[in-house]
């Protein structure tokens, strides 16, 4: 009695389920009906059951039986396994034949791994959440540090609700994963707590177990209440548990460490009531494998469970929303004494500014605002708009530069000075860039701005000078060049700066210095998979945002070189990051009644870093993402760009039926794995420019503003304007110095 899904199969055993491939055993479950029983005591105890019975159906297999608990509560379990696919799918159906003197229940399909019990033998791959070891990860993170029983998380904290585990030695991985997006919205009304029963709860968690027999509770205080048990374990399993359990998170406890002198942790156990009649009914996806590496193991899954699960397309016009972005940013610009900028942070929904301040890069983004403001009052005869943004880029220039050669970072026009901000390599990459922009943008019209070429040349010289010899930059230092903080991270973060200031000014030395960058980049986050560091206000920490810079430098480099080596690596870099994107959708409320989420889908959302919250940053890569299918031929990046060109306008007020101040407004980020939106409220200016920055270049590029206009070019016509460095220094025509506008 068996089911056969690619080169694996499945059968069942002495009421157990064995899965092998080519006669060797892969993974098991000797008793496959699990129940976690919420018991008087509100105590969670563990019982398990083979099936009773199986029954062979065409291309499918029920199994039943039941799980008795002492209190007298009885649990009738149906499972069918049919081929789906490349994989098995697993529908489930328990229902409460007879209540007790329990409260509540929960139920886990797993599999053990034959293979090998030791964490350090696997790999693991929840997206956004945990790659490889999450050796750098923060400290509440699941799987930072291997001393635990359980490492369970909500479906809803991955960007897609899977979990994959494979061997070291062998490549082979099993992954499980929620086959379709249908969680619902739980009750609200209900506080998470310890233990709870909520009928409504339909989130699951994933992860991985090696128990031992003996139960595990962790009362609010940090005390773990542990009782021998006779359900035995048999080793390492990967774990769908459902109704979710979040377990064991480590916690700086106060109670625990006073009451009992320890460090606790904390586990969360959700279940449904133990009420007869009941019944849980849940669908899992089981998809097996072998890869040569982790990188292809986590591109293969992703991608599985992506083209399951993604969610549709928003319905945005992008050209109204760029333009919507515009004009905000025009309103929002104005002089400040001698300064021109906008507001580092305004509340929503009414825009009232919490903080002015003048950040160069990263969420300020003021030179990258000021030159889309040049450029959109070119494009679109808007004088105050272009005004707007050359006093931006005219004020950065004039008076930012240090007398290392890095410009300052951050300016407070209440103090009419500079605030002691460390000199990031990424927040100098960013304004830098912006600048460089600005400068060739105004060239190809026929303005020589010489002082602002002059200010991207010194800035590139700091970088020469300050470069390590292994070719690595550090991430960040003082304004006497000394070094502030000694992690290599953000090494490819100037990358693309420097390729373009050396098409500008053909000097060497920027060109030896990126692709110096590139090879220590290549060699320690290409191959090692080591993308940490991205963001200046986190720690050294695996992230999104290191991925996207990765990405952005590869990409520069092959476009300069057509080495296929950085073509390479940058596909590696994209396939690691969209991971961090929530292609999936599940029901979330925002307690702000004026707020896109009570209307919109998350989907488009990104985690930021592992088990933080989530924001819009991918839409800054749609255009990369749809340059790269052109260079690859693979379709996957042309949908992918599409869904990030389109989703993460979710989180905006794009046609003004929100409410905020102004049409395509939106908030910053926030944490909504809970189904409940926890957000600062507030925008920063970051926000927009990552929309509105590849909207741009999609148009500059191609000269439309969506991606499916864009494939209505001819192949030949598409490929040709994606060698973007050809022509990328165009001659300057007569200098115009009264006027940019027609």
């Amino acid at each position: 009695m068996e089911v056969r899904f690619g080169e694996y199969r499945a059968y069942f055993k002495e009421g157990g389920v064995q899965v092998e491939k080519e006669g060797r055993l892969l993974y098991y479950n000797k008793r496959p009906l699990y129940a976690l029983v919420k018991t008087a005591e509100a105590v969670t105890e563990f019982y398990d059951a083979p099936y009773e019975e199986m029954i062979p159906e065409e291309g499918k297999v029920t199994g039943r039986g039941t799980v008795v608990t002492p209190a007298g509560c009885v649990l009738s379990f149906e499972d069918t396994y049919e081929t789906a696919k490349e994989g098995l799918k697993i529908a489930r159906k328990v229902r409460v034949d007879q209540a007790g003197d329990d409260l509540g229940f929960a139920t886990k399909l797993s599999f053990t791994m034959a293979e090998s019990s030791e964490y350090a033998d696997y790999q693991y791959f929840a997206p956004g959440a945990w790659y490889l070891q999450n050796e750098y990860a923060p400290p509440w993170a699941i799987g930072k540090g291997l001393d635990a029983e359980y490492f369970w998380r909500f479906e809803t904290r991955y960007a897609l609700p899977l979990f994959a585990m494979q061997s070291s030695s062998s490549g082979e991985m099993i992954s499980l994963s929620r086959f379709a997006a249908d969680v619902t919205l739980r009750n609200l009304d209900i506080l998470m707590s310890e233990t709870m029963v909520d009928p409504s709860f339909t989130i699951a968690s994933i992860g991985m177990s090696r128990p031992e027999n003996r139960t595990l509770n962790y009362l609010y205080y940090g005390y773990a209440v542990r009782k021998e048990i006779d359900t035995v374990n048999d080793g390492l399993s990967i774990d769908y548990v459902y109704p979710g359990t979040e377990s064991e998170i480590p916690r700086d406890d106060f109670y625990a460490s006073i009451d009992f002198g320890i460090r606790s942790r904390r586990t969360s156990y959700i279940f449904h009531p133990m009420e007869q009649g009941f019944v849980q009914a849940y669908t899992v996806a089981v998809d097996l494998g072998q890869y040569g590496s982790f990188q292809q193991m986590m591109r293969s899954i992703w991608r599985r469970t992506y083209d399951r699960m993604r969610d549709r397309l928003f319905a945005v016009d992008n050209e109204q929303h760029y333009k919507n972005c515009m004009q905000f940013l025009r309103k929002l610009t104005r002089r400040y004494g001698e300064s021109y900028g906008l507001p580092f942070a305004a509340q929503l929904p009414h825009m009232d500014a919490n903080s002015v301040s003048f950040q160069f890069g990263f969420v300020g983004q003021q030179p990258g605002i000021g030159y889309q403001l040049l450029r959109y009052g070119d494009l679109y005869q808007d004088k105050e708009a272009w005004e707007k943004g050359k006093g931006i880029l005219d004020f950065w220039v004039e008076n930012a530069m240090t007398e290392t050669g890095a410009p300052h970072v951050c300016y407070h026009p209440a103090i009419r000075g500079w605030e002691p901000y460390p000199f990031w390599t990424r927040m100098i990459a960013d304004g830098m860039e912006a600048i460089l922009d600005g400068w060739l943008y105004l060239h190809k019209k026929g303005t020589d701005e010489k002082e602002w070429l002059a200010f991207c040349e010194k800035t590139a010289d700091w970088y020469v000078r300050i470069q390590n010899e292994d070719g690595s930059y550090y991430r960040s230092y003082k304004e006497d060049g000394s070094v502030n903080m000694d992690s290599k991270a953000n090494t490819p973060s100037p990358i693309r700066f420097l390729v373009q200031t050396y098409l500008v000014t053909g000097k060497e030395a920027y060109r030896q210095a990126a692709v110096r960058a590139g090879e220590w980049a290549y060699e320690n986050q290409h191959l090692r998979m080591e993308y940490r560091g991205g963001t200046c206000d986190n720690l050294d920490v695996t992230d999104k945002e290191a991925g996207i810079y990765a990405l952005f430098g590869f990409m520069a480099l092959y476009d300069l070189t057509e080495d296929a080596k950085w073509l390479d690596a940058a596909v590696s870099a994209a396939d690691y990051t969209e991971t961090w994107t929530y292609a999936w959708t599940f029901p979330v409320v925002a307690p702000q009644p004026v707020h896109p989420f009570n209307r919109y889908s998350i989907s488009g959302q990104s985690i930021i870093t592992l088990g933080g919250g989530a924001d819009v940053y991918m839409a800054a890569c749609s255009y990369t993402y749809y340059r790269l299918y052109l260079l690859t031929g693979d379709d996957h990046y042309r949908d992918f760009a599409e869904f990030i060109h389109k989703n993460t306008r979710q989180s905006n007020d794009v046609d003004g039926s929100i409410g905020y101040r102004y049409k395509g407004l939106g908030h910053e980020s926030g944490n909504f794995a809970l189904q409940v939106l926890e957000s600062h409220y507030h925008w920063l200016p970051w926000c927009t420019f990552v929309e509105i920055d590849p909207v741009s270049r999609l148009y500059d590029t191609f000269g439309v503003y969506e991606i499916a206009d864009a494939e209505r070019l001819s192949m030949e016509e598409r490929q040709s304007r994606n060698k973007i460095y050809v022509d990328y220094l165009s001659p300057a025509a007569e200098p115009n110095k009264s006027s940019m506008l027609p």
